[in-house]
């Protein structure tokens, strides 16, 4: 077997027996193989990007993920949808936790960066941390130093702003935190950037250090979300049977991550609580974006998303920024509507309407109507979360697959587009944990016909409770080498 080639999750004959078909379509073997073993890979090593307000964080974050997808505003409080992004370099991958989003807090700055650094050190693999060169040290930054010497985690020091060999000097006296060789970069114009990632690289382990499902018989893990106050701390105390998390009115009120080994349904599981943060008047803004930070830190480390929806209120923006960010990082998940005993008819009826237009895009997750409060329904969680586990798990072998494939083309072929009609030639499924297919085609697959192909794979295959990620690779014309 060909040891540089990852061949995700096709055994060496189906991956053999593919290969053959993919080059009597016309495809480059070379290309196929890194589709699949993009596709292939397992949870990636993640990022963080640490420092203190205007040090450039964001704009570093976009320099390392390559495009401008890392809102920078002027404006304090930006609150982002997502505080982590997918990026590469010289041909590995892996995840980028942003924590530029929200930082401009003018009571007690220190206080909101050790904070904002401590969630986002606790979910990466290595960190780099960022300072501007041209201020040199501050107090705030001896603070993050002491922070990341606790955590143990490999720091790679990012002295921003250098944007000429003058500025090379300033850099030079970053030597006095203690970290280590300062790497001069000036993320606005790219300057250093690569230098920066090589090392990055050396830091970040090949793949993070929980690997899903390698302890045979180890507890799963899930995460409980959801926005704050919906009920994650009952819950969580409803499942274990006793009062192990404070539980306030004030929403907020639990404050550290806590992971708890619960019995359930005769198994042990995993609970990584991210509850809600305390509010400050003056942190509201900011207090959003802890919450993403750490719904983000804790959905890493989890198997499965459990989002707890608070029935009594309205499914709000915020309730499917947390969904869509389970989606986004590939979990396998289940939705539970919290205090479903507390609602009249009328209620029900309104929010079984919501459902349906405010949850399209998690249709096929499985749904548990709970009550923490009382622990009605509680034993319905857990076949709710194996079902999600089993689909999040499937694999459909690439010969049942692609006859699959070739009726639903010949039944529903792609709409005619400019005199053409893109067809899909083949596919298979690289990876699971979530199921990723690479489906490869003579031309480009509008978004809407890839959604017609999601559906129906679900509708043949299952995969409830899963997202399921489908990249399309179009065949290049030949004797046009790149």
């Amino acid at each position: 077997m060909n040891d540089q080639h990852d061949h995700g999750a096709l055994g060496d004959a189906e991956y053999a027996e593919f290969m053959e078909l993919a080059a009597g379509e016309g495809f480059d073997a070379e290309e196929v193989e890194g589709a699949i073993e993009e596709a292939g890979h397992g949870p990636l090593p993640v990022l963080a990007v640490v420092g203190r307000p205007n040090v450039g964080k964001s704009t570093l974050v976009n320099r390392i993920i390559g495009r401008r997808e890392a809102v920078v505003e002027d404006r304090p409080g930006v609150t982002r949808d997502r505080v982590t992004y997918e990026a590469e370099w010289a041909g590995r991958r892996f995840k980028v936790v942003d924590t530029g989003g929200w930082e401009q807090d003018v009571f007690g700055i220190d206080a909101a960066v050790a904070a904002q650094a401590e969630f986002a050190i606790d979910a990466a693999d290595a960190v780099v941390f960022v300072v501007d060169a041209t201020v040199g040290a501050t107090d705030t930054d001896e603070a993050v130093v002491k922070l990341l010497r606790r955590a143990g985690k490999p720091v790679v020091l990012a002295a921003n702003k250098v944007d000429g060999p003058s500025a090379e000097a300033d850099a030079a006296m970053l030597w006095s935190l203690g970290l280590g060789e300062p790497f001069p970069v000036s993320a606005l114009h790219g300057r250093g950037t690569g230098d920066l990632l090589d090392e990055v690289l050396k830091a970040l382990p090949e793949a993070p250090e929980q690997t899903f499902g390698t302890a045979v018989g180890g507890p799963r893990r899930i995460a409980l979300i959801g926005r704050p106050n919906v009920g994650k701390s009952s819950l969580l105390n409803k499942v274990a049977g006793e009062e192990r998390v404070v539980v306030n009115e004030l929403a907020g009120t639990t404050r550290d991550p806590v992971d708890e080994l619960i019995e359930l349904g005769g198994k042990t599981w995993k609970f990584v609580d991210t509850a809600g943060i305390r509010k400050k008047v003056h942190l509201q803004e900011g207090a959003d974006y802890y919450a993403s930070l750490r719904t983000a830190a804790a959905v890493e480390k989890a198997e499965v998303a459990v989002v707890l929806i608070d029935t009594t209120d309205s499914i709000s923006v915020q309730d499917q920024r947390i969904i869509t960010m389970a989606v986004e990082a590939g979990r396998a998940i289940v939705i539970a509507y919290n205090k479903w005993d507390e609602l009249d008819e009328e209620r029900r009826y309104y929010l079984e309407r919501e459902i349906e237009t405010e949850m399209q895009q998690v249709s096929w997750a499985p749904r548990v109507n709970v009550s923490a409060r009382t622990g009605r329904h509680m034993d319905r969680l857990v076949p709710a979360i194996e079902t999600a586990l089993a689909g999040w798990e499937t694999r459909v072998p690439t010969g049942r697959l692609n006859a699959f494939l070739g009726e639903l083309v010949a039944a529903h072929p792609h709409p005619i587009r400019g005199g053409k009609q893109p067809r899909i030639l083949f596919g298979t499924q690289a990876g699971t944990k979530p199921p990723r297919f690479v489906l490869f085609a003579s031309g480009f697959l509008e978004h809407g016909y890839r959604r017609f192909v999601e559906r129906r794979l679900r509708e043949e295959f299952g995969f409830e409770g899963t997202p399921i990620h489908i990249s399309v690779r179009v065949r290049e014309k030949r004797g046009r080498k790149k």
